[in-house]
């Protein structure tokens, strides 16, 4: 392993990442129970689901690990899979073969421009101010999430987000005591401090009677496989044209989470280089693609890399294998169900809040005396939590960057490659108006 690996080189060792892997898994496991209740939501069997997301997962993960050897996980995408259930099937009528379709070819042709470079050059061209405030973004991001996820903030008719007026008890107060748990193992170093802390709050969650064992069988389930229907796609002319759209869409969205994503998780890494890259974007890239496809084949939406790699990362997770371990792990999930369905949102919440406040630090490299600089910038990380949306936040941080700097004279620091970004925007702009 250390061979193939290279564990000595990017400052790691088995146990590191084996733990860092135990622990992205135990904080993005939840989707092995959403995603399937989502996409049931248009008639999917959620047994069947379950089987995909688990088997698509960890075949990305392997793709991540043996071929890009870094340490990022990936699962189904988070908002995507609504829109998968309740826009394209529930209020456009269209049925979930058709969907899954759509998916199909937005995992082909997202190989397609990887093989390319296109993606890689997309990742390359984002200003090096905008990284670090995706980064930062994302950061932000995970611990609102966590918090969401903790039920210490909810949904209020009057303002966005409010307080729980009961985080004094159950779920919210659990959190609590698990943010400072994990905190004050970090605090002093604790090795495996994440993964530690989620198991105490796990345990701790028993005579609080928030931990409950889900039961179920330990039995192997079984996905789905090739359900398409390309019959119904070609079946009008508004129903190709339907496709054609939500294609470029899903397109869209996965792109640039994706982006941002690789980003923040390498910024928090140390992986950036100087002049801006990534190591191995290619690949991690070609993980994505491939695990959209495969997930498509199998029966699930888009697959995506997770922003909950960034608690594995800041276990002191840097190559392949903890993508691996992630990956053993979702396929052991089709026999153990029952063991991780038991672990409570409170434990993952606290260590995304935790995770989330580890990710802020690029903010202070940015250029505050410059305005052209810090203003999109900030539009970034605002916009990314304000719309639940990576994609969104690098939109309107592109563009104001394109716009600032082009109207004070500075349009000369703005790249090629970044003009054309701006462009992609700009066409998703005009399509969500007009569709």
């Amino acid at each position: 392993m250390e061979k193939f690996f290279k564990l000595k080189e990017y400052g790691s060792d088995v146990k590191t990442e084996i733990i860092a892997g135990v622990s992205t898994f135990m904080t993005m496991a939840y989707i092995l129970a959403v995603n399937p209740l989502i996409l049931s939501a248009c008639g999917m069997d959620f047994t069947k689901v379950f089987a995909a997301t688990a088997i698509a997962s960890a075949i990305s993960c392997f793709v991540m690990g043996f071929y890009a050897n870094l340490p990022f996980a990936l699962s189904a995408s988070m908002g995507i899979n609504a829109m998968f259930a309740y826009t394209i099937c529930n209020s456009m009528g269209y049925s979930w073969q058709w969907a899954l379709t759509a998916v199909l070819m937005e995992g082909i042709i997202f190989i397609l421009l990887t093989a390319t470079n296109v993606r890689e050059a997309i990742v390359s061209c984002i200003p090096p101010t905008l990284k670090k405030a995706i980064g930062a973004g994302v950061g932000l991001f995970v611990a609102y999430i966590g918090l969401k996820n903790g039920n210490i903030i909810v949904s209020d008719s009057e303002t966005i987000t409010a307080i729980n007026s009961e985080w004094f008890v159950g779920t919210p107060l659990l959190t609590i005591l698990g943010v400072i748990i994990i905190g004050i193992l970090l605090v002093r170093k604790v090795r495996g401090a994440i993964l530690i802390g989620i198991l105490i709050v796990t345990l701790l969650g028993i005579p609080m009677g928030v931990t409950h064992y889900t039961g179920g069988s330990y039995l192997p389930v079984t996905p789905y496989f090739c359900e398409f229907s390309f019959k119904e796609i070609f079946s009008s002319g508004k129903t190709f044209s339907d496709f054609i759209i939500i294609t470029i869409t899903l397109l869209y969205v996965d792109m640039f989470n994706t982006v941002g994503t690789l980003i923040a998780c390498a910024g928090k890494s140390n992986m950036i280089q100087a002049d801006g890259s990534i190591p191995r974007t290619k690949e991690a890239l070609m993980a994505d693609a491939i695990g959209t496809t495969v997930g498509a084949v199998f029966g699930t939406s888009t697959i995506t890399t997770f922003v909950e790699s960034s608690t594995g990362v800041a276990e002191g997770g840097r190559t392949g294998l903890t993508a691996i371990v992630v990956g053993i792990f979702f396929l052991l999930s089709l026999f153990i169900e029952p063991i991780f369905g038991s672990i409570p949102s409170a434990a993952t919440a606290a260590a995304l809040i935790l995770v989330g406040t580890m990710m802020i630090e690029p903010m202070k490299d940015i250029d505050y005396s410059d305005y052209t600089e810090l203003i999109p910038a900030f539009l970034t990380v605002l916009m990314m939590i304000c719309t639940s949306s990576i994609s969104d936040g690098m939109l309107f941080g592109i563009l104001s960057y394109v716009m600032i700097k082009s109207f004070t004279g500075r349009i000369k620091e703005v790249r090629l490659m970044t003009w054309i970004v701006a462009g992609l925007f700009v066409i998703r702009i005009f399509i969500g108006i007009l569709f």
